[in-house]
């Protein structure tokens, strides 16, 4: 089975000719004869290299446009043929058709052409039918073919050519053949998944990933699926970790919800400490105070560059991950004299907006939670009405609260996040935690507001946060006893807000 074989044909048809060029020319140094069509053949021709066409092979022309041009016995023969039995080679005689001994292809770019907002015609046009064909029965036959299935193998194949002079063993045939398939499954998943609009299938390909450190913990391992310089240039720090990539992905997301000059903390995927300001360092400053103590090693994300003297108080804390838009040049070099700070350059993308998770032997879908609550979205419960100061703080801590771990509950004043009960099995737990959070930092709770994910069953929590000093309250609504609350609100003149949308996080 380690027996090297010696290629003697190849059959070259690919879309992308980049980088062809000195995979042919070793074709043609070692003595292999080629056959192409179309593009490619011209392609070839263009560098004086000799090559057979395949309408030649087949005595058909390239018809319907270029959609058929290989499909033919003369083509799939010289490829599925296996060369240890005796009667597959006395058909090939007797048919006079040549061995295929390497298989080359690139598809036509049927995900970039998605992706320009081509018209349905153009898309439909770069569903590669024979070049698919092609890299199955080449992968198929992994035992006497060779395949080259994509432009991004052009230069592991070269490397195999030319250290073992023009021959390749069974290894590297099966590892060509395992990409095969992995390349033509990529691509028939994108083509349903573009068709699809009915059919409640679970089918996903990434192609690319990363190896971690490790997952969650040490003696976990961990990789992440995806291209993450879509989404950031990494500037300086070592490599993102399993649970910094968690952090990041909550930060990218609370951050979202911000368009004024805004800094956030976080750690375990929970907000610690948010503020928004109209000067970015009163914003980091003010962030930074919500609970200073949780910060250390925490994830900081702004939607703003950030400029010299933020960075500077930046430096004064030890932090895994700094995010941001841009950095000022000086300011940069501030961030940069930590070696392991990871700062990270966040670029403008769109997010997807289905959200998977492994549960059980099987997989749970939901649609992003993309629903934002605004001003105009408060529905005054209560005799008192909140006022307008009071309706831009209930906004900033409704945002908070939408990207905090169930049950939870966000304290907030003046732009500022004051406090937060995150992950508690109790709403009056997450409550009282936040409450003792706010008053161990200092921090005056009257006049602030209260932010609940889910409504309240019993009018406990109004009336702990009243007995606090908070004094305007927003959430979903939705309870058979949501009169209870309204009632003990009325009697204390606090204002109460619904906005009839739950925002569970778990």
């Amino acid at each position: 089975m380690n027996e090297l074989k010696k290629a003697k044909s190849a059959l070259v048809s690919v879309f992308h000719k980049d980088g062809l060029e000195p995979l042919v020319r070793k074709f043609h140094e070692l003595g292999i004869e080629i056959y192409s069509t179309g593009g490619t053949q011209n392609f070839i021709e263009q560098l004086n290299i000799p090559v057979n066409a395949v309408e030649d092979l087949t005595g058909y022309p390239s018809i319907l446009g270029g959609r058929v041009k290989t499909l033919h016995p003369k083509v799939f023969g010289g490829i599925l043929s296996r060369r240890s039995l005796a009667g597959d080679v006395t058909q090939l005689e007797e048919y006079e058709i040549p061995e295929m001994d390497i298989v080359v292809v690139d598809l036509y770019p049927f995900e970039k052409t998605v992706a320009s907002g081509a018209s349905e015609q153009d898309i439909i046009e770069k569903i590669d039918i024979g070049g698919i064909s092609l890299i199955r029965a080449a992968a198929k036959n992994f035992n006497d073919v060779l395949i080259v299935p994509s432009m991004d193998d052009y230069g592991t194949v070269l490397d195999i050519l030319n250290e073992k002079d023009g021959q390749t063993s069974i290894e590297d045939r099966k590892k060509l053949a395992s990409r095969a398939f992995n390349v033509s499954s990529h691509y028939d998943t994108a083509i349903f998944n573009y068709f699809n609009k009915d059919e409640h299938t679970l089918k996903q390909s990434i192609t690319e990933s990363t190896s971690l450190r490790y997952g969650e913990n040490p003696h976990q391992e961990g990789r992440f699926y995806g291209n993450l310089d879509e989404l950031f240039d990494k500037l300086h720090g070592k490599e993102l970790s399993y649970n910094n990539l968690l952090d990041v992905d909550a930060a990218v997301n609370l951050m979202s919800e911000f368009t004024d000059t805004t800094f956030a903390v976080l750690k375990h995927n929970n907000a610690c400490g948010v503020a928004s300001r109209p000067e970015l360092l009163d914003a980091w400053k003010d962030a930074l105070a919500g609970d200073p103590v949780s910060a250390f090693g925490g994830v900081l994300i702004t939607n703003k560059t950030i400029d010299v003297a933020t960075a500077e108080e930046i430096n004064k804390l030890f932090c895994e991950v700094v995010i941001a838009p841009g950095y000022n040049e000086d300011a940069l070099e501030i961030l940069k004299s930590k070696k392991n700070r990871i700062i990270l350059v966040q670029k403008n993308i769109t997010l997807p907006t289905k959200q998977f998770r492994t549960a059980l032997n099987g997989v749970l879908e939901q649609d992003k939670d993309i629903k934002t609550d605004a001003i105009a979205d408060m529905k005054t419960a209560t005799n008192t009405a909140p006022t307008e100061e009071q309706k831009l703080d209930l906004e900033f801590a409704s945002k908070i609260c939408k990207h905090t771990k169930s049950n939870t509950i966000v304290l907030a004043k003046g732009r500022q996040l004051l406090a937060s009960g995150t992950g508690q099995t109790s709403r009056v737990d997450a409550l009282r935690q936040a409450i003792a959070k706010a008053e161990a930092f200092g921090f005056d709770l009257n006049g602030a507001v209260m932010a609940s994910d889910a409504f309240f069953p019993f009018p406990d929590c109004v009336e702990i946060a009243d007995n606090a000093g908070i004094k305007a309250v927003i959430q979903p609504g939705g309870s058979i006893k949501d009169q209870n609350s309204i009632d003990y609100c009325n009697e204390h003149n606090m204002a109460m807000v619904f906005t009839g949308t739950r925002h569970f996080k778990h």
